[in-house]
Order: C-alpha cells, then sequence, then structure tokens
C-alpha cells in the first residue's frame, strides 16, 4: 500500500493547492495516455522504450540529483508498484522506495503529531499517590477499584488504572484477590471461551484514516475483521457485533468473556448484544483496567 505514496512533501506542511492541481493534471494525462496503447503494436510499444531508456541513460550521466517535484514523484511511484519485484530491481530509479515510505512516514508525522504539548499523561499529584498508598496498607484486602472509590469520595477524581499503577510501582498487588489467580493464568485455562474485540487503522493514498474493526477468538488465534469505515459510531459498532454472532452461529454459544478497552464506540447496545442472547453470560472485561 505505501508503494502508492509519492510523498517529496516539504517537511513541514500539506502540498498547495497548485501542487494538487498538478498532480490532478498529470494523473489525467497518464490516464489518457494509457487508454492509447491499446491500439498501438508491440513493437512501437517496444521501441518507444528503448528509447525512453537510453534517454534516461544520458540524463542521468549529465544531471547528478534531479529534483521532481512532489506531483511527479507521486506518479512516478504509482507506476513502478505495477512493475513486477523481481524487473523492479532492475530498473534504474532516481527515487528508490526507502526514500518514498520516509517521505511519507515524515508527512503523517507532520499531520498527526500535536505541536506544543508534552507527550503521555501528566503526572499524578502527590497526595493522590500517599493517599493510594496509605488506604492500601491500611486496608490490606482492599483492592484498586475500592480504593478508586475511596477517593472519589474523599474528592479526588482519578481513573482505576492509575490507582492500579501506583500500587503496581510500589511493590504492592492491586489486586483484590492477593491468592486468586493472575490475568495470564486467567487467560490460560478460559482461553477457548474468551473473545476480544478492538480498532487498528490505516491511512489510504490521499491521507484519508480509514477505521477496521476485528475480533480475536484466543482459543483458536482466528481473527474475523467485521468492518471498515471513516467514521466509526456506536451504532455502526453493534451492527457489526450483531454481523459477527450470526457468522458464529453455534460457536458463539462457547464463549463466555468479551475483552475490549474503555472506547467511547462500545456503548450500552453494543454489550447488550451479547448479554442479551446470553452469548457471553453477561461479563464484559474491560482489559485496559487489568493490564
Amino acid at each position: 500500500m505505501y508503494g502508492l505514496f509519492g510523498c517529496g512533501l516539504h517537511e513541514h506542511g500539506p502540498p498547495s493547492v497548485a501542487m494538487t492541481l498538478r498532480l490532478v493534471y498529470l494523473a489525467v494525462v497518464r490516464v489518457f495516455g494509457w487508454l492509447v496503447l491499446p491500439a498501438r503494436s508491440d513493437a512501437a510499444k517496444d521501441a518507444e522504450i528503448l528509447v525512453l531508456r537510453h534517454q534516461v541513460a544520458v540524463l542521468q550521466r549529465q544531471v547528478k540529483r534531479p529534483r521532481p517535484s512532489w506531483a511527479d514523484q507521486t506518479v512516478l511511484s504509482a507506476l513502478v508498484r505495477q512493475i513486477p519485484a523481481g524487473h523492479r530491481r532492475r530498473l534504474r530509479l532516481f527515487v528508490s522506495p526507502r526514500t518514498v515510505l520516509r517521505r511519507h512516514a515524515r508527512l503523517m508525522r507532520s499531520r498527526w503529531t500535536c505541536q506544543g504539548r508534552r507527550p503521555g499523561r501528566p503526572r499524578t499529584a502527590v497526595v493522590i499517590r500517599r493517599l493510594v498508598l496509605e488506604m492500601a496498607r491500611d486496608n490490606p484486602t482492599w483492592g484498586y477499584r475500592r480504593i478508586c472509590g475511596d477517593l472519589g469520595g474523599l474528592g479526588y477524581r482519578v481513573v482505576p488504572s492509575t490507582v492500579w499503577k501506583i500500587l503496581k510501582d510500589d511493590g504492592i498487588d492491586p489486586a483484590p484477590l492477593r491468592a486468586g489467580p493472575c490475568w495470564r493464568e486467567f487467560l490460560a485455562a478460559q482461553a477457548r471461551t474468551v473473545l476480544a474485540v478492538d480498532f487498528f487503522h490505516v491511512e489510504t493514498v490521499f491521507l484519508r484514516r480509514l477505521h477496521v474493526l476485528f475480533f480475536i477468538e484466543h482459543g483458536i488465534r482466528r481473527v474475523h475483521l467485521a468492518g471498515v469505515t471513516a467514521h466509526p459510531s456506536g451504532e455502526w459498532v453493534a451492527q457489526q457485533d450483531r454481523n459477527l454472532l450470526m457468522d458464529l452461529g453455534r460457536r458463539a454459544e462457547e464463549l463466555r468473556f468479551l475483552i475490549r478497552d474503555r472506547d467511547t464506540k462500545f456503548t450500552a447496545v453494543f454489550d447488550a448484544v451479547f448479554t442479551r442472547r446470553d452469548r457471553l453470560g453477561g461479563l464484559i472485561h474491560e482489559y485496559s483496567q487489568v493490564a
């Protein structure tokens, strides 16, 4: 997919309107040129290829470092992608595939990177850290969720994962069952009954982000691609959920646990698709709170 990107852009911004129009013009010219090719004989086309190869060889001897525009690089990259990999290695190109990938990665960073913002989460307040550790030591049977609830009663708003990290960093077991099975043991014992769901995204040639919803059956490591959309919503995710249960058929009756994160697109309607049919025993487990 990345071979289609010819991203010789400036490092700090997207292409201008003039460059975009030039790309459209070149693409239209190339398309009309391809439409004429079937009417020409093979001998004429072979002769033209030899002439163009010789011209390129002459130019490469005279020009040490050509500087093609963004539009030229985009068209060239798309055309090279159509050539088999074995023949592509023998071509003498002044734009290598690595250059195309590097420029595309630079373009994506400039598009999605938020300027002026420090990476990572903000640091937890010292007073909250002290209270969490004090509650855990004074109440050995309390888990991280119970401590999080008590902090809310004191007026400190924190998420359970923050309490989990504070306890873990201090060497205190965050789980309420101190002698119970760990997460790894649970997955090993219930692998055939566990279904996980999440999103990943891909970028198109026009820098449009597509979101892919997928499910995985842990017992057999089978991945189900549920759907692809540019604008996922709670209703769309719930519908893909119903479609998956229909595809699984009777195999869905063996599943008892669903692992998902706390993405807002996993709404109550999404959970109800399973619990209403008693497919997963009503247990929706958020793995972000135990990782």
